[in-house]
Parts: C-alpha cells; sequence; structure tokens
C-alpha cells in the first residue's frame, strides 16, 4: 500500500488531478481511492481553527482508512494543501504507510483567474487565504516532487503516476 498527497495553494488544481488520477487508475484496474480530504473536515463544531479542523480531519481519516484497507485498496490518491511539517507528519502517521508528496504549482495570476469565477464565498475566501499563502511562501517546499501544472489535465496527472511508478508495470 501506497498513498501520495498532491499539495498547494487552493486552486491549483488538486482535486481535478487526483480526479484524473482515479480515473487512470481505474482503467488500468488498479485498487485505488481518491480522497478530497477538505470534505474530511467541512464541518461546524465550535472554534474553527486549522489545529482543531486538522484534528478532525485525522480522525476521520483513520476510520476511513480502515474502510478502504478492509476493501482491498493498495493506493491512495489524496489533496489537500498542507501548511507545515507538523500537519504533514499527522497525515504520515494516521496513513501508516508510505506517503509521497506532490506540490502543484501555478502562478498566483492564474490562481486568482480560476477562483475569481467561482460564485461561492468560500472559494472567495480561498483565494484571500492563497494570495496571503503565497506571498509569504508557506506550505511551500514541503513536497517530493513539484510539478507545473499548467499543461492538460491528463499529462499532469500521468506525470505524476509516471513518477510514483504507479502501479509498477504501467506506461503511463
Amino acid at each position: 500500500m501506497e498513498a501520495v498527497l498532491l499539495t498547494g495553494l487552493f486552486g491549483v488544481g488538486k482535486s481535478t488531478i487526483a480526479a484524473e488520477m482515479a480515473d487512470l487508475l481505474e482503467d488500468a484496474g488498479v485498487p485505488y481511492a481518491a480522497l478530497d480530504l477538505d470534505w474530511l473536515t467541512w464541518c461546524n463544531v465550535g472554534d474553527g481553527d486549522r489545529a482543531s479542523e486538522h484534528a478532525m480531519l485525522l480522525r476521520n481519516l483513520g476510520s476511513v482508512m480502515a474502510n478502504y484497507r478492509a476493501a482491498g485498496v493498495g493506493y491512495f490518491v489524496l489533496a489537500r494543501w498542507i501548511q507545515d511539517r507538523d500537519e504533514l507528519a499527522g497525515l504520515v502517521a494516521t496513513m501508516a504507510m508510505p506517503l509521497h508528496t506532490v506540490e502543484l504549482a501555478v502562478p498566483l495570476d492564474e490562481i486568482t483567474r480560476r477562483l475569481a469565477t467561482d460564485p461561492t464565498a468560500g472559494r472567495r475566501d480561498d483565494l484571500a487565504e492563497s494570495v496571503a499563502w503565497g506571498e509569504k511562501g508557506g506550505g511551500v517546499g514541503l513536497a517530493e516532487y513539484r510539478v507545473q501544472n499548467d499543461r492538460p489535465v491528463g499529462e499532469v496527472a500521468a506525470d505524476i503516476l509516471r513518477w510514483l511508478a504507479w502501479p509498477p508495470q504501467a506506461s503511463w
């Protein structure tokens, strides 16, 4: 069993690339699970700070992982913006398997273009957070592999799968 975490600022395409990787793995007949980890934190239980949100993520992820493992999943594609080494360490401990990290990178003006047209208030907040974190360099440098997400989705997904060598016999 192995996992990959697609990380990067809001708007770089983590969920989109994860979905494409899932499609490619499915077409290859590989037992996989794809998770946008943000959905495991989407709740309102009080304080709402990043540390509480991450703790909720880890509790939920532990339960979900047990179910997928019992079903025979061998490859896990995860998407989440990780802000620091402590968050990454929590994920590694919860996953209890090799966790590869890939940072998707897109210029800030492209992130602005992508998120500015979204009608939800949450995405406007994400844009403001991406701009602030991008200016500080937050979350950068935590990945083993960095990919510019400025090509067609299928090319980026195949590039990551080649780097991972998932599955070993595939020729993406």
